[in-house]
């Protein structure tokens, strides 16, 4: 039996990973529950983690998988639930050229590089090599692909270096939502993307990173943030 702030938790958090592919920061929690302190959020997370509801991957800093949900929240087990956030391998046979399926349960979608998680990088469009994801990944209309993650800039949600993320071509974003940013037709970062009348600003998701905000003209989305697979 969870508790109303454990079971408003874990909501919260399955909600936010089906979104966004990953989960939410310990900041977002705290908000989203109307707590006065982190500490209250450790407390509930390590009480999912006991009841066996989420599981904390080791060294990754707010990692979060959701595992099972109890009834009230549609009552999937382990067996039945796939994470957003997945473990990959690197593929030695050439990639394709588009998303293919593999199987009835995954598709192969080619990899455009690295996009930078920290100061822009030059933009990206070549393959470089394909990755396997689960099909409930390709979701929505659109092309998917994939790209590698360059620095540490959105470690906070849940996204680190050397992540592979799955993005869905887009030109358009809610306010909110991680996003492929093109600036300047030659820069290509990861970002949070929030607009601030005609301007956008592409938030990083560590305190490290400052948010840079452009006018609208200078911003094209590219795509956004369906799902997150990680080589260990």
């Amino acid at each position: 039996m969870l508790t109303k702030k454990q079971l408003d938790l874990l909501a919260f958090i399955h909600k936010r990973v089906q979104r966004d592919g990953v989960p939410p920061s310990f900041d977002e929690m705290k908000e989203a529950l109307d707590l006065r302190s982190k500490s209250g959020i450790h407390r509930l997370i390590t009480a999912l983690e006991e009841r066996g509801f989420i599981r904390r991957l080791a060294h990754r800093a707010r990692a979060i998988e959701v595992v099972k949900l109890p009834d009230s929240l549609g009552g999937h087990s382990e067996a039945g639930f796939t994470p957003r956030v997945i473990d990959g391998d690197r593929p030695d046979a050439p990639p394709p050229l588009s998303a293919a399926p593999v199987s009835a349960a995954s598709y192969e979608l080619p990899v455009m590089g690295r996009i930078a998680a920290g100061v822009p990088i030059e933009a990206i469009s070549t393959m470089t090599r394909s990755v396997a994801v689960p099909g409930d990944m390709i979701s929505g209309k659109g092309e998917h692909y994939a790209l590698e993650v360059k620095g540490d800039s959105m470690i906070d949600a849940g996204i680190n270096d050397g992540d592979v993320v799955v993005i869905r071509e887009t030109s358009v974003a809610q306010d909110g939502e991680i996003v492929v940013a093109l600036v300047d037709d030659h820069e290509a970062t990861l970002k949070r993307f929030k607009r601030h009348g005609s301007s956008i600003a592409l938030e990083a998701a560590n305190p490290a990173y400052e948010t840079r905000v452009f006018p609208s003209d200078k911003v094209k989305v590219q795509g956004r943030l369906v799902g997150l697979i990680r080589t260990y």
